[in-house]
């Protein structure tokens, strides 16, 4: 289904009935990194996905995609879908947009979990190499985009989801460059938002994977309980969804 957001198209999915959760995908995702979970998650409540700015098939907004654009058009969706309230689970960026929309709209965020996902911006360092990776993608799109989504699954699980890791290639190279360049900017660019899990009143979750080279697993665990937030462990790296997608599937059926 689309929804149309500053005069460009969102595209979103609603499945099933009852309690909502919103599921928000990460950087060179869609919402279709989800579709293994719904027939189950769907038995137990209504679950909303939707592709972010300038990913799956939603359009490209501005030339950067902040994290708090990206949680007005979530917002917008959810003000279309008459839905006052939810549950939000978010894959690493999506986790990002979530923490803005526990700011910006905090009556809408019920239970939150950050999926390899962090409150902390970027340093120094990483802000530099968005920068070079935004050049990158000028040059040679899919290179980056193959070798950053290999980058992210754990050494010792690329080669067991050598497939799955194809499949989200493939998925990604079909993504516009200016979405993607504009996510990097709206990454790089965004606030340290720490304190606002620290403060969220409501159950919050950090699900962490041990060999994550993006989140590492031991500095989160320790943030995760400054903030009050329950730490989930389990093995593999970044892409817990297709790593581990057991133990996710395991877990959001717990929330």
């Amino acid at each position: 289904m689309i929804f149309n957001f500053k005069n460009t198209p969102i595209n979103y999915n609603v499945v099933g009935d009852g309690p909502t959760m919103i599921l928000l995908h990460g950087f060179l995702e869609s919402s279709k990194m989800w579709d293994p979970l719904l027939p189950e998650l769907s038995k137990n409540g209504k679950i909303i996905t939707i592709d972010l700015p300038g990913m799956g098939k939603s359009g490209v907004v501005s030339e950067i995609h902040s994290m708090e654009l990206m949680a007005k058009g979530v917002e917008a969706v959810l003000e279309h879908l008459q839905v006052s309230g939810a549950t939000f689970i978010g894959h690493s960026m999506g986790g990002y947009v979530t923490l803005a929309c526990a700011e910006m709209f905090p009556n809408r965020v019920g239970k939150m979990v950050l999926l390899n996902s962090s409150p902390v911006a970027d340093s120094e360092e990483r802000k530099l190499n968005r920068n070079r990776a935004i050049k990158i993608i000028d040059k040679n799109p899919r290179a980056f985009i193959s070798m950053a989504i290999v980058n992210w699954a754990g050494e010792a699980t690329r080669e067991k989801f050598s497939k799955d890791l194809e499949h989200a290639k493939n998925n990604a190279y079909l993504f516009p460059v200016e979405g993607i360049k504009a996510a990097l900017r709206g990454m790089r660019d965004r606030k340290d938002r720490t304190e606002i899990l620290e403060e969220f009143p409501r159950e919050k979750y950090m699900f962490l994977a041990e060999d994550d080279p993006i989140i590492p697993v031991q500095a989160n665990i320790e943030l995760a309980e400054k903030c009050g937030a329950k730490p989930i462990i389990a093995s593999g790296g970044h892409l817990s969804i297709i790593e581990n997608l057991a133990a996710v599937r395991a877990f959001l059926l717990s929330v």
